[in-house]
């Protein structure tokens, strides 16, 4: 066991900013009148300790509460606990040391977040990446992080093993989607679901879980190491949307004044309440959100490592979650599924974030809530992997269209003109910078993309410029208006696909759409738009039609799409984000 003096280092607390709420505070931060309605802290404390200090922490506090559940097989926080302690000492046993980084290409399992708090138990640093990921791709991460260890999904494990070599990897420990379920469970699901994967046998770098974990025991030394706020504790990856992915180097103190600071301004966030953990580990808004909040608030976290919307009502019926939080596809998918009514009168919170949520889907959600028992409204998160995934949340019941709301404690925004330092005035569009305890460290190995990325203005701080357009508006919250680099610039004119898609997507036949620019030889580029409509309805030039008159009451006559393809379903990125990027690709080798 661990000593009582080591075990919470966060006893000993280190402050972030210890501003006082001051007159120039409110000309600063104008959204602070907010917090003191909701009599909330605008600024807080922070530990001087690591993320699994917290986790710590909680199992102290509520030792009996659920950690986390998966397939209705629960665990309390302090099994957890000697989960994480037994995985932290065979990592020690097979050679980990403090500042290792260990790669874990993993859905959300027991297995994933587990060895997350194991790694930064014992001092290293948890490499984070997708299984769906091309060989290339992971072999590059692995290489890029100098990552010698790899926990991996079975059936992933051949991508993972062809790099071996060219990767140097000493250990690939291996896991199967059964491991984290109770014995019973876990020999019916390999019977009826698996289809067992091949691993080598006579290759001593390649280890099963179990195997891993029963190689706990022979080890007797020191497996917790005590490190701090500032020291490195995960590197995720940015979508690579441009050229490379960049890996995204975060702190022990992002994700700990993420925890602290979602519990502090979302009021349900209270021991016991639970979170559908949808969102993947390998991805910031699914780490941070799904699952290092609700551990730092003694709540529990049901694990899904596959989301189908056709199991959505089960989830639903099955955990009765306390949140539900997603990107706009999964509540795209709640619309469709099939409740009775007061099913989610389980629900005291939604949160959508991780791309734009326009006003029609917004308005349509929350009448859903309502009209199946649900007393909460969605509320917009807005946030980047470079930010620990969320910095900013809208009031409840403020459903403004493109509201993002106040920054979270400790979290300072800015809007300035693009390619300057100078602040807009209020009212004014431009690019949202931040500065806060969840900005990142820097990327990985890439001076020079930090540098354009974290500058320092003359105020004397470090801001990241998130290239996001925003403006701060006269109610003293932060709206969102376009990613700065979806912008259509046609004929000098600057061009927002969001607004073009709010319209279209306010149509009754219309389920969702996207624009993208396609080139122009004169006018540099136009606005094209996809359109999926919903069930019962059928593409024709009637709807076309209709679409583009109601686009020419609402827009001007430069923003209109000068093309309309209707299709079946549009593409997404693997966090289930619409993929323009792809749509762009596709108009331009149709120009080939």
């Amino acid at each position: 066991m661990l000593l009582k003096r080591e075990l919470f280092v966060a006893h000993f607390y280190v402050c972030y900013n210890k501003k006082a709420m001051k007159k120039k505070d409110y000309q600063e931060r104008p959204w602070l009148k907010y917090y003191e309605e909701g009599d909330m802290r605008p600024n807080l404390e922070y530990p001087d300790c690591s993320m699994v200090d917290m986790v710590l922490q909680s199992a102290e506090k509520w030792p009996d509460n659920m950690a986390y559940s998966y397939f209705g097989h629960k665990v309390t926080y302090k099994n957890f606990v000697k989960k994480i302690e037994k995985t932290a000492k065979a990592l020690k046993n097979y050679g980990v040391k403090e500042g290792d980084r260990v790669t874990i290409c993993m859905p959300n399992t027991p297995e994933s977040i587990t060895m997350v708090y194991a790694v930064n138990m014992i001092g290293a640093v948890c490499n984070m990446v997708h299984p769906l990921s091309s060989e290339k791709e992971l072999e590059y991460y692995i290489k890029v992080s100098d990552s010698k260890y790899v926990l991996v999904i079975d059936a992933v494990f051949d991508k993972i093993y062809k790099c071996r070599d060219t990767a140097n990897l000493e250990r690939i420990i291996v896991v199967r989607p059964s491991d984290g379920l109770g014995f019973l469970k876990k020999k019916l699901y390999r019977v009826l679901h698996v289809k067992k994967v091949k691993l080598p046998t006579n290759d001593s770098r390649v280890v099963l879980w179990e195997d891993f974990i029963a190689n706990s025991y022979f080890y007797q030394g020191n497996y917790y190491e005590k490190r701090g706020a500032d020291d490195l504790a995960v590197i995720l990856y940015s979508g690579g949307t441009t050229g490379t992915p960049k890996g995204i180097m975060l702190n022990n103190l992002s994700f700990n004044a993420l925890g602290l600071g979602a519990i502090e301004v979302i009021k349900p966030c209270v021991p016991g309440a639970t979170i559908l953990s949808i969102l993947p580990i390998f991805h910031g808004f699914g780490l941070g959100v799904c699952i290092h909040i609700p551990l730092c608030g003694g709540m529990g976290c049901v694990l899904v490592p596959a989301f189908s919307k056709k199991q959505f009502a089960d989830l639903i019926r099955k955990n009765e979650p306390t949140f539900i939080v997603g990107v706009p596809t999964l509540f795209e998918a709640l619309l469709e599924t099939k409740l009775k009514e007061n099913e989610l009168e389980c629900v005291k919170a939604v949160v959508c974030g991780g791309d734009a949520l326009n006003q029609t889907l917004r308005n349509k959600v929350n009448d859903f809530l309502k009209a199946h028992g649900s007393t909460a409204v969605i509320r917009v998160g807005y946030g980047l992997t470079e930010a620990t995934a969320a910095t900013c949340l809208s009031p409840e019941r403020a459903c403004d269209e493109g509201i993002i709301g106040a920054p979270l404690p400790d979290n300072y925004f800015k809007i300035i003109k693009p390619d300057t330092f100078k602040e807009c005035a209020v009212g004014e569009e431009g690019e949202i910078c931040i500065n806060g305890p969840s900005v990142m460290m820097g990327y990985l190995n890439n001076d020079a993309e930090t540098a354009q990325t974290l500058r320092v203005h003359d105020d004397g701080k470090v801001w990241l410029h998130t290239g996001d357009i925003g403006v701060l508006k006269k109610d003293g919250f932060i709206y969102f208006a376009q990613r700065l680099k979806r912008m259509i610039i046609s004929s000098g004119y600057n061009v927002y696909p969001t607004q073009l898609e709010t319209v279209i997507n306010s149509h009754e036949a219309v389920l969702t759409s996207t624009v993208i620019g396609i080139d122009h030889p004169y006018k540099g580029q136009v606005p094209k738009a996809f359109i999926v409509l919903k069930p019962g309805y059928k593409a024709g030039k009637r709807i076309e039609r209709e679409i583009r008159e109601l686009l020419e009451r609402n827009v001007p006559i430069y923003a209109l799409p000068t093309a309309y393809e209707f299709r079946d379903k549009l593409p997404t990125t693997l966090v289930g984000k619409v993929a323009f990027k792809k749509l762009e690709e596709e108009e331009k080798e149709k120009k080939k």
